[in-house]
């Protein structure tokens, strides 16, 4: 179902949180993130996740692992730049620091935080 009025929705749940820094759970955790991306733009919506911007400015910062310098710079800096852009916040199930920061600044801001696919599907 298509809304007349498209929202930008950030998408927060956990990236590195669970995996100890294990790539491959990282790039588990960001297909999570991603397969929230597709329902949402289909229901007339604009989804981003901050991990789309960060990482490859990661890259290009020179970061060679979570937690390094150029990392603690960028990673959660992002975030919270799109939500000065976003209308609304999908929280997706998982413990995360960075994604429970993005909620209470979502609050703070008086944006709409969703906490299932389905409420967002069926406006």
């Amino acid at each position: 179902m298509m809304t007349n009025t498209p929202l930008v929705i950030l998408i927060a749940g956990p990236y590195r949180s669970g995996t100890n820094d294990d790539p491959a759970l990282m790039a588990q955790n960001l297909k999570k993130l991603e397969e929230m991306a597709l329902p949402i733009f289909r229901a007339g919506h604009i989804p981003v996740i901050g991990e789309w911007f960060a990482l490859p400015l990661l890259e290009q910062a020179g970061s060679t692992r979570p937690g390094d310098a150029a990392y603690e710079e960028i990673l959660y800096p992002v975030a919270q730049r799109l939500l000065t852009k976003c209308d609304a916040v999908l929280r997706i199930p998982g413990a995360s620091k960075g994604a429970d920061e993005d909620v209470r600044i979502a609050k703070e801001r008086g944006l709409k935080v969703y906490y299932q696919l389905e409420d967002i599907i069926a406006q």
